[in-house]
């Protein structure tokens, strides 16, 4: 038989649980710090940084928290794998090109000259043997790498004044990274390594005369067309735009599974639906480039493209033979550049061009 001192006891324990229940919960919330190579809600990658925290914390119901934090807040845009790899941070979206200083292979995966469309990229770091040959990479700088986001294919990039030939490329110092850069310096031009929040003042002030950064729909958030009115293609030096989440492996390793599958999942579903916002994104923006602004889409000279392909296949040559590690990526990417070229011809080429004819 329930008493009344048994029913109070037993609603006091209730009511005790009920508040004791929020602060385990709390206790038991992963707390991480996202650093970046954006600035605050970049459209395009700033944007999917934002999102995969989202996700990771509505996924996991609250138990990884992650808070983001634009370029300059916590480490500069070039910092963020130094940073998650000692520690400072737990996570971080970059783009893997930033590392090339670091590890000639990086490169490959965002994108080299000439080189992977994101559907042709996707399809080698997730089903020919990218992911793994990135995994082995990354680790002796202490962090584990997923695709989180794709900006698409990129522009050529803006210019102060047209260029109308190779020989009017020669002198002129570009903000261009990755291997890109290296391919106008062999052009003749001055490749600049200017963090995205500098570009727009580094134009204005002539300490560039023109910069590559993704496509019209990131781009125009920048302002570039302001001083830079031409605006060239096709995008040669960057067709692929992957986005770069890391996660410190000291971090990672300390996960429950369950979050290790969250937080693979939003990288994955972010790397899905950025390129999908940024097709949309890309359009809706050069139409306004074009027709409010009077930007001027302009194509490069053949020439220029010309020797550019030509400069493409021999910085790929001279950064495979830098060492083991770059030759096996390089030969990895390179080989599936190979097997898929037939199928992207007789497919989507073949599409686009019997769409226009």
């Amino acid at each position: 038989m329930t008493t009344r001192r048994d029913f109070a006891l037993g609603a006091g324990l209730a009511a005790t649980a009920a508040l004791a229940a929020p602060a385990i919960a709390r206790a038991d919330t992963v707390k991480w710090r996202m650093v970046t190579s954006w600035p605050k809600r970049l459209p395009g990658p700033g944007m999917s940084a934002e999102r995969i925290a989202d996700r990771v914390r509505a996924l996991s119901n609250g138990r990884l928290d992650i808070t983001v934090s634009a370029a300059g807040e916590v480490v500069p845009a070039f910092g963020v794998l130094d940073a998650v790899g000692t520690g400072v941070a737990e996570m971080g979206h970059t783009a893997a090109f930033y590392w090339q200083g670091k590890m000639a292979a990086a490169v490959f995966f965002t994108t080299v000259p000439f080189g992977l469309t994101p559907a042709e990229h996707v399809a080698w770091i997730d089903a020919g043997g990218g992911q793994t040959l990135w995994d082995e990479l990354y680790k002796p700088f202490g962090v584990k790498p997923f695709m989180g986001g794709n900006t698409g294919v990129c522009m050529g990039g803006w210019f102060r004044r047209e260029v109308k030939s190779l020989a009017e490329l020669r002198g002129l110092k570009l903000r261009s990274l990755g291997l890109g850069g290296e391919v106008y310096r062999r052009l003749g031009a001055t490749p600049q390594t200017t963090p995205p929040a500098e570009i727009l003042t580094s134009l204005q002030s002539g300490v560039i005369d023109g910069a590559e950064f993704v496509g019209p729909g990131t781009d125009i958030a920048l302002g570039l067309y302001r001083v830079a009115p031409f605006y060239y293609y096709p995008g040669f030096n960057k067709p692929n735009g992957t986005g770069e989440a890391i996660v410190s492996l000291k971090a990672w390793d300390a996960l429950a599974p369950d979050l290790k599958a969250i937080v693979a999942h939003a990288c994955a579903a972010e790397a899905n639906f950025a390129l999908a916002e940024m097709e949309r994104l890309n359009a809706e923006a050069l139409a306004v480039l074009t027709k409010q602004h009077n930007v001027k889409l302009t194509a490069f000279p053949a020439d220029l493209v010309s020797a550019a392909r030509k400069e493409a296949d021999a910085v790929l040559g001279d950064l495979a033979a830098r060492d083991a590690a770059t030759a096996k990526v390089h030969d990895s990417y390179k080989a599936f550049r190979a097997r898929v070229a037939d199928w992207s011809r007789v497919s989507i080429e073949a599409v686009l061009g019997a769409r226009v004819a």
